[in-house]
């Protein structure tokens, strides 16, 4: 089979391998859509290089279908069947230390991520390993998605714990400050939980057009100044949650002056590592607001994922807009690059 190998950063390489056969407690997965992200390419440039095993398979927007099925497998999963459309969560964690002891698995203090650590999904096959097994990090759907539509269940269930952060009520005026996929999918999930208006933040007018598409209204804030809009549009008070979905610093002081008194504000984007910002420490103090960030998904957050993707809550074409056979990786990844549509698939050629 083939697969993309990532021998370190810049050498991204597509090698032939053995297809695995799946070992006790193993389940092996036959791919079938994998969805780059910006992290992907932060790997590859080594922008991003913590808990990275040299030659991994990059890819941890998966979806796939049971191939095979190890010894074992089903004392843990008795309904599990070789054909069955599946993904998984990405974070294994140990179930002991502090943070999984107190629901924060998806911060495990010793966790070990697909993609990162442990092959992911762009290769043909994939082996899911027993511990992954045994954590319930399989997760097979209920019936049959369109295999890009699954691979966003990775990126909707890390937007979904978010959300749980910043919340969402009828009526609500949110913010989204930037229209990349991340963006995009608040859009949407915001729009669900019954937002009275989004406004997305975004300077690609291709990006913005996606957004108005969605239901949003997009702005430009290099033409138009985006608080006065946002005072305009909820008569003075500003919005009740802001979700910043870009990693540049000034965003997150914006993102303070453009709250409601008593807002929610959601750091959601990753910012460079090490990087600083300035912001006026006053403006959560006097308008009190509730400030919070966002990290990875748990396991029941991938499984809500599927639910509202099942239910078509997604705009999916909008979303996943360009697909490559994994035999052009590389111009998979120069597509990301280059910020070629919204989303980028690869699948198996």
């Amino acid at each position: 089979m083939r697969a993309a190998i990532l021998r370190k950063p810049h050498d991204l390489a597509l090698v032939d391998k053995p297809i695995p056969t799946a070992g006790p407690g193993e389940v092996i997965l036959k791919m079938e859509s994998n969805t780059l992200c910006g992290t992907d390419y932060r790997l590859f440039t080594g922008a991003k290089t913590a808990g990275v095993a040299p030659n991994v398979v990059p890819g941890h927007e998966m979806a796939g279908r049971i191939h095979e099925i190890g010894d074992g497998v089903l004392d843990i999963m008795p309904n599990l069947a070789v054909g069955q459309q599946a993904t998984v969560s990405i974070v294994v964690s140990c179930g002991a230390c502090r943070n999984c002891m107190n629901d924060r698995e998806h911060l495990c203090e010793r966790l070990e991520l697909f993609g990162y650590a442990i092959d992911g999904g762009l290769q043909e096959y994939i082996t899911v390993p027993e511990r992954a097994i045994r954590r319930g990090n399989l997760i097979v759907t209920t019936g049959d998605l369109d295999p890009k539509a699954l691979s966003l269940a990775e990126p909707v269930s890390c937007c979904l714990n978010g959300l749980d952060q910043y919340r969402v009520e009828p009526g609500d005026t949110v913010i989204v400050l930037g229209a990349g996929p991340i963006g995009l999918i608040h859009t949407q999930l915001a729009l669900h939980c019954g937002a009275k208006q989004v406004v997305v933040s975004n300077r690609s007018q291709h990006r913005r057009d996606t957004a108005e598409r969605l239901g949003a209204i997009g702005i430009d804030p290099t033409t138009e100044d985006l608080n006065a809009r946002v005072r305009e549009l909820t008569g003075g008070a500003g919005a009740d949650a802001v979700v910043v979905c870009i990693g540049a610093t000034e965003l997150a002081h914006d993102a303070l002056v453009l709250a409601r008194d008593g807002g929610r504000v959601n750091y959601f984007a990753g910012f460079p590592k090490g990087s600083t910002s300035v912001m006026e420490p006053n403006l959560i103090h006097y308008k009190e607001l509730e400030v919070t960030g966002g990290s990875n998904a748990r396991r029941r957050d991938v499984a809500r994922a599927i639910e509202l993707l099942e239910a078509g809550v997604f705009a999916v074409d909008e979303l996943v807009t360009h697909e490559f056979p994994l035999s052009r990786i590389h111009e998979a990844y120069e597509a990301v690059n280059q910020r070629l549509g919204v989303k980028i698939s690869v699948v198996p050629d």
